[in-house]
């Protein structure tokens, strides 16, 4: 593989979606192998000690790059932990033998570039079971399940607890700080969570049975909180489609493997015409991760909550990307 061609794919890799876009993925090329590191210095430790969710990031763009390469003409072998002294070196990707692309592998990675996170409320549209089943399909190859949160049980419990994680996340200043030093202004910042890309109303104001995380609590006046038309006849409650992602371990392969999976379906979805956005306060804590384990009767360990829907206006500007240059030596 020329420096070129490794360009693209880990181009295409860095358009993975990553907790807070902290992008804490590096890349090494040398001839046909890449080799894939977390970076640490992007850690978040307070929202994520363990680095669990910044491993699942890796993992969504260790498949964004595996999808590059079958759609550029070449077979991919993974290796996932290849270097037990070093628990950073998080994969090798081989590019092997030369093959003809398929039209299903060039449209899987067309959609690369087209998925992006939207917290906006979708319209009012159903996902079709078929789409949902695809999903799974697509999820299984790696050894993840998935598990639409359906009945009405199930769904109160997990409502219940993202709210009692984001109450807890608020009222922690080092969260708070945290989650600032990761908020940008700046739409062409090149990483970080634009301020353009979340809700400006508070997420608890929304007519919806699901909340997203609050990117900028504490910024509000009183009165942003106050509805315009108190006479207005209430709007819809949205009710997106929420799908919990998991798997039967709960250490770093089984989060790179839920991130190979996670990226799977974040395509699969993108090219049914969906998108998605997270809902991971009730995993960021250990209590309500275990608590939401026990209350949905799971067998195995949650790693991905995600809301799924249909885009009900125009994506806008995609969040930013560090330069290729930044992330990847070739050697």
């Amino acid at each position: 593989m020329e420096r070129a061609n490794w360009e693209s794919v880990v181009q295409a890799a860095t358009r993975a979606p990553s907790i807070h876009n902290t992008q804490p993925w590096l890349f090494t090329a040398t001839g046909d192998v890449l080799q894939v590191h977390t970076d640490p210095e992007r850690a978040l430790p307070v929202l994520d000690p363990s680095g669990r969710q910044r491993v699942i990031s890796c993992g969504v763009a260790v498949e964004f790059a595996v999808v590059a390469l079958r759609a550029a003409g070449r077979d991919a072998t993974v290796e996932l932990l290849p270097d037990a002294t070093d628990e950073d070196h998080l994969a090798t990707i081989r590019a092997d033998r030369v093959r003809d692309a398929t039209d299903d592998d060039r449209a899987l990675a067309a959609t690369i570039a087209q998925r992006h996170t939207d917290r906006s409320p979708f319209e009012p549209r159903t996902v079709p079971g078929e789409v949902l089943d695809h999903l799974q399909t697509e999820a299984a190859a790696f050894g993840v399940w998935v598990k639409p949160i359906t009945e009405s049980e199930e769904e109160v419990a997990t409502v219940f607890l993202i709210s009692r994680a984001e109450e807890l996340e608020q009222g922690e200043p080092a969260y708070r700080a945290e989650l600032e030093q990761w908020l940008r202004t700046d739409p062409a910042a090149p990483d970080g969570v634009p301020i353009g890309a979340v809700p400006s109303a508070d997420p608890a104001t929304r007519a919806s049975n699901w909340l997203i995380r609050d990117f900028v609590v504490g910024t509000r006046t009183t009165a942003e909180h106050m509805p315009a038309d108190p006479d207005a006849a209430p709007p819809p409650v949205e009710r997106p489609t929420v799908l919990l992602l998991g798997s039967m371990n709960d250490d770093r392969r089984a989060w790179l493997e839920a991130g190979r999976a996670l990226g799977r379906v974040l395509l699969r979805a993108t090219q049914a015409g969906l998108v998605a956005s997270p809902l991971t306060q009730a995993l960021d804590w250990p209590a309500t991760r275990r608590q939401l384990t026990g209350r949905l009767s799971l067998v195995g360990h949650p790693q991905m909550l995600l809301r799924l829907g249909y885009p009900a206006h125009d994506p806008g500007t995609p969040s930013g990307r560090r330069p290729v240059a930044e992330v990847l030596r070739t050697t």
